[in-house]
């Protein structure tokens, strides 16, 4: 595929560095010398200085024929414009980031598909959208839906009390025989292993399943977790993902949210009518006591500092509260911040890639997410008229050593994969995958 990327920060590059893997051919356009260094020094890409918003730099990059082509700068006039002329010139696809919420309303985005734009990406709505998820669905270190949560993606830390640890997975298919849910991968001292019948749980594993909404009480029993419910929450960062967060929560929660900058606190005071707003800084332990951080249920620290949030989470747990919820741009430090303590990472480079990537794909997608906590994506596939994946029970397939099924969508019914389930046409099926397999994952399914 020929992808065009307008980036000027760390999403453009991000992107251009994973697309780039796949074997796509990647042009980005950089406003300046620097952004050229740093996208051609990490990904295999091509990158061109100038103003995508200008036709003469559009034809430079022979926009006429990208089949993609993502304008994700920070600021959102240039991305739709971009995006527009990119359009009319001849581009496939174009998807535009915005900032502004309202233009995700369903008449809005005819409008804008109307200016030739074919989807618009809000990373600060996606990753608003997770912590809400999280705050809902408490036990699980990171959660996502598959058709309208018919199936669900659960990541679970094993602690030292879960019943399924030094079992493997043959012997839990035997001591619970109608189980409801399965395991798609396994990470363990920063590596992620595809399980099979005899590889065991450890304590401190992170698992990846796989589970119908009836097997969803089973899986926190055997992972030794509980769900606890969140009354009380505490804010950090009233920018835009903590503003969203606090307005969708507002009327369920009782919500503190603290903001550093006063006059962003005025306004998020005029805003929202059932939240206490206060004017401080989070990391005043003081403040904290002040405003009874021990009674908290949840703390969610959204401010655009990855150190921040992390070390205001890190004070949170030792004031004993039960979860923390960070936002971390900055992906070297995911790893090392799941293991000190903090319970869910999200990262909104991640959730954006998630929505992107769907469009550099030959199958049909209706669900894809890139995983925080390792490098590797959950997809729910459509099987088409002529998929190799219909052809035999799945067993017999030849699937890719680094991807695994774990579950399939018929109609209104859900199943778990197992050997001898015959997927047909139509089917949604929900594949783990990690980078290396992916594209096997989508010649079989297109």
């Amino acid at each position: 595929m020929r992808i065009i990327i307008a980036g000027d920060g760390e999403v453009g590059l991000y992107l251009a560095q994973e697309l780039s893997k796949e074997d796509h051919n990647i042009t980005m356009i950089v406003p300046n010398e620097e952004l050229v260094k740093s996208a051609e020094s990490h990904s295999d890409v091509m990158a061109v200085v100038g103003d995508s918003t200008l036709v003469s730099v559009l034809k430079r990059v022979d926009v006429k024929k990208a089949d993609l082509l993502i304008s994700c700068l920070h600021e959102e006039r240039i991305n739709i414009l971009t995006a527009a002329l990119g359009k009319k010139m001849g581009s496939l696809k174009t998807i535009a980031r915005i900032n502004t919420l309202e233009y995700l309303s369903d008449d809005n985005r005819k409008m804008f598909e109307d200016l030739g734009i074919d989807h618009l990406i809000c990373p600060e709505d996606v990753a608003a959208n997770e912590v809400v998820d999280l705050l809902r669905q408490t036990a699980a270190t990171e959660t996502f839906d598959f058709s309208k949560g018919k199936l669900s993606l659960f990541l679970l830390r094993l602690e030292k009390n879960a019943p399924v640890l030094n079992k493997t997975l043959d012997q839990i298919a035997k001591e619970f025989v109608h189980l409801h849910f399965r395991a798609v991968a396994i990470h363990r001292n920063r590596e992620t292993i595809i399980p099979k019948g005899n590889d065991k749980f450890l304590e401190n594993d992170l698992a990846y399943v796989i589970t119908k909404p009836q097997g969803i009480n089973d899986l926190l029993k055997l992972s030794g977790k509980e769900k606890i419910s969140i009354h009380n929450l505490m804010l950090l960062g009233g920018g835009r993902v903590g503003r969203t967060v606090a307005r969708r929560l507002e009327n369920s929660m009782n919500i503190k949210l603290i903001e550093k900058d006063r006059e962003r606190a005025i306004q998020l005071a005029n805003s929202l009518g059932n939240c206490l707003i206060i004017h401080g800084d989070a990391r005043d332990i003081q403040l904290l006591e002040d405003e009874d951080i021990s009674g908290m249920d949840a703390f969610v620290a959204l401010t655009d500092n990855s150190e921040t949030n992390i070390l205001a989470c890190l004070h949170a747990k030792k004031f004993g509260v039960p979860r923390s919820i960070a936002l971390v741009e900055n992906i070297d430090y995911i790893d090392i911040s799941q293991n000190i303590g903090i319970d869910t990472i999200v990262c909104k480079k991640l959730s954006t890639a998630s929505n992107i990537i769907r469009f550099t794909m030959d199958s049909e997608i209706t669900s894809i997410k890139c995983l925080s906590a390792i490098n590797a994506q959950v997809l729910e596939l459509v099987t088409g008229p002529h998929s190799p994946i219909t052809k035999y029970p799945i067993r017999k397939l030849k699937f890719p050593a680094g991807a695994i099924i774990g579950g399939i969508v018929r109609g209104s019914e859900s199943f778990i994969a197992v050997g001898d389930f015959q997927i047909e046409v139509g089917d949604k099926v929900v594949v783990f995958s990690l980078p290396e397999s992916i594209h096997e994952v989508d010649e079989l399914f297109h």
